[in-house]
C-alpha cells in the first residue's frame, strides 16, 4: 500500500495511523510526500519516499512556466487556487513516482484530500485509490482547480476531471460533517504528532489556566502566508494574562519568538500530550490542530487563515465547543473577550467533551485496514 501525503508535517500526521495500522497488520507500507517532509515520515516510524525534491512554496508562488502566482483574496478563486497549487505539486511528482512504482509497485494507493498525484498513479497503474481526508475541510470547491490544472495530464485518459476514489474514508466526526457529504467510511481521529524528549510542563498543570496558542507546524518566520505575523501578536496578547501560556511552534519559528515571550514555553510541543492538560487552544482554525483538539474534549478559539478553513471552523462554533473570528472580526479586544467568555462558561468544555466521546466511537483506523485490504 502507498500513502502519498503533501508539502506539510499535517498532511503527513494525517495519513500515520492508517498507514501505520496497515503495516502492523503485516501490509507492505511505503509513504510519499515532498522531500522536507520524508523526516517527517520515518520519524513515524514509516518507510518515506521523496515525490518532489520542491518545497511547497514552489507551487504556491510560481505556475508551471515559472511565472509568478498571487493568492486571489476572494473565498471561491483562493477554493480554486488552491486546488491549483496542490495539482501543480501533483504534476511534478508524477514522473519520479511512476519510476517508483514500476520497481515497487504498489496493489492500492491512498491519497490525502489533496494528494492529486495519487488518483493519478491510479488511472496509469489501473490499481484502487483511496481518498484519506485529512480534516473536516470540504474540498468540494478546491477539486475543480486541481482538474483544470491537470488537463493535460487527464487529456491521456480521456478525461476531463480527476475519478473520484473508490473508498473515501472519513476522519471527520459525523455531527461535523456537512450535509451533502459523499457517503464514507467513518475512520477515528488519532493525533500523531511528531515527538520529542518529554518535559514536566508537557504532561502536568499548573495552578494557573493553560492556554496553548499556535498556528500550525508549517508557520516560519519569513512565512509567505503571514502565519507568523498571527502567532507572534497572539502569543504576545496572551503573555499579558494572567494565565500560563504554550506557544506551540516549529523550531525555526520557535528561535525568532522566545526573545519576547521570557519565561513561555516556545517550541515544538506534541500537541497530543499537551492539549488535554489546557483549558484553552487559540489557534488559525488548522484542521490538524482542531481535531487535536476535539480529541482532547477543549475549548477553542478559532481564527482562520484562509477561506477553505472558515466553513469547518463555524461548524465546530455551532456545536458549542469552540468560538470562531472571522477576518475582521479577530480585534485585540474580541479576542480577549472571546478566550474569557470560553474559560468562563462550563457549557463550551461540555459540548467539547460530547464531540471528544464522539470521535472515541468512530471505528479505529486498525479495523478498517480490512476494508484497505478488501479493495486491494
Amino acid at each position: 500500500m502507498l500513502f502519498v501525503a503533501a508539502g506539510s508535517p499535517a498532511t503527513v500526521f494525517a495519513l500515520a495511523p492508517l498507514a501505520t495500522a496497515a503495516r502492523n497488520a503485516g501490509h507492505q507500507v511505503v509513504m510519499a510526500a515532498n522531500d522536507d517532509m520524508v523526516p517527517y515520515i520515518t520519524s513515524s516510524g514509516l518507510p518515506g519516499v521523496a515525490t518532489t525534491d520542491l518545497p511547497i512554496r514552489h507551487f504556491i508562488t510560481t505556475d508551471r512556466a515559472g511565472r509568478p502566482e498571487a493568492i486571489p483574496s476572494g473565498p471561491v478563486e483562493q477554493a480554486l487556487f488552491t486546488g491549483r497549487w496542490f495539482a501543480r505539486m501533483a504534476a511534478s511528482s508524477l514522473p519520479r513516482m511512476l519510476d517508483f512504482c514500476r520497481s515497487w509497485r504498489p496493489d492500492l494507493i491512498v491519497g490525502g484530500t489533496m494528494s492529486y498525484v495519487a488518483p493519478l498513479l491510479a488511472l496509469h497503474l489501473g490499481v484502487p485509490h483511496v481518498r484519506q481526508t485529512w480534516d473536516a475541510i470540504e474540498a468540494d470547491g478546491i477539486h475543480p482547480g486541481a482538474d483544470a490544472e491537470l488537463r493535460p495530464e487527464l487529456e491521456r485518459f480521456g478525461l476531463d476531471r480527476l475519478p473520484g476514489p473508490d473508498l473515501l474514508v472519513d476522519i471527520c466526526p459525523p455531527s461535523l460533517r456537512p450535509g451533502n457529504a459523499a457517503p464514507a467510511q467513518p475512520m477515528r481521529y488519532v493525533p500523531a504528532n511528531a515527538q520529542r524528549r518529554l518535559e514536566t510542563w508537557m504532561f502536568t498543570r499548573g495552578e494557573r489556566r493553560r492556554i496553548l496558542v499556535t498556528s500550525g507546524s508549517r508557520v516560519a518566520k519569513e512565512s509567505y502566508d503571514k502565519n507568523f505575523d498571527f502567532l507572534r501578536g497572539l502569543a504576545s496578547e496572551v503573555a499579558s494574562w494572567d494565565v500560563e501560556l504554550i506557544v506551540a511552534a516549529p523550531d525555526g519559528a520557535a528561535d525568532a519568538l522566545r526573545d519576547g515571550l521570557p519565561g513561555v514555553p516556545v517550541g515544538w510541543a506534541p500537541l497530543d500530550l499537551v492539549a488535554p492538560t489546557c483549558d484553552l487552544l487559540v489557534h488559525h482554525a488548522g484542521g490538524v490542530s482542531t481535531l487535536t483538539g476535539l480529541n482532547a474534549g477543549v475549548p477553542q478559539l478559532l481564527i482562520p487563515r484562509g477561506a477553505v478553513l472558515e466553513k469547518p471552523a463555524l461548524r465546530v462554533a455551532d456545536r458549542g465547543a469552540a468560538i470562531t473570528l472571522l477576518p475582521g472580526e479577530d480585534s485585540v479586544d474580541a479576542v480577549a473577550d472571546s478566550c474569557q467568555e470560553l474559560l468562563a462558561k462550563d457549557t463550551y468544555r461540555e459540548a467539547a467533551g460530547a464531540l471528544s466521546r464522539e470521535i472515541a466511537a468512530m471505528p479505529s483506523p486498525a479495523s478498517v485496514v480490512a476494508a484497505l485490504g478488501d479493495l486491494a
